[in-house]
């Protein structure tokens, strides 16, 4: 493919994919939020991201503008919440507010999501793999509270 928003959504695909097969040959449970099918392992939904087409720091991964209101659910629903403030919000908060942190029925409100975090392009694969707990913040960038790089699996020569 030529263009990069066709392979990053087709590759998001595929790990979310392989994740969920993984998930099934541990015998854990694997979820479908919405048409897509989510590895839960342990109590965690397993979230990919491609947030990069060419290496780029961890620091700068941003959640797309066109991402769905679902993906933005999942993470204030299942993801970390943001660290205390002056006031508790819930109480003068809009329908709109606490819908969009109700948690999905078919995760379970106690699972929590766990993000799997990548860059990649058609040439050069797999750039890094991070994972972790990370919490959307409203100008899409993530604010983590754990994460890990993860190694790569060795490239068998062509």
């Amino acid at each position: 493919m030529k263009k990069r928003s066709p392979y990053g959504v087709t590759l998001v695909g595929a790990v979310r994919e392989n994740l969920a097969e993984l998930a099934r040959e541990l015998d854990q449970p694997v979820r479908d939020v919405r048409g897509y099918e989510y590895a839960v392992i342990n109590d965690h939904a397993l979230f990919p991201l491609r947030y990069a087409a060419g290496p780029k720091p961890l620091d700068r991964a941003r959640l797309p503008a066109n991402a769905s209101p679902t993906r933005r659910r999942l993470f204030r629903a299942h993801g970390p919440q943001p660290p205390a403030g002056l006031f508790e919000i819930d109480d003068v908060a809009t329908e709109q507010y606490l819908g969009d942190r109700e948690a999905f029925e078919e995760l379970g409100a106690a699972t929590k999501l766990v993000c799997v975090f990548f860059t990649a392009d058609v040439n050069g694969g797999v750039h890094a793999i991070h994972w972790g707990e990370a919490h959307l913040e409203p100008d899409r960038t993530f604010t983590w509270l754990h994460r890990e790089e993860l190694p790569l699996a060795p490239v068998p020569p062509a």
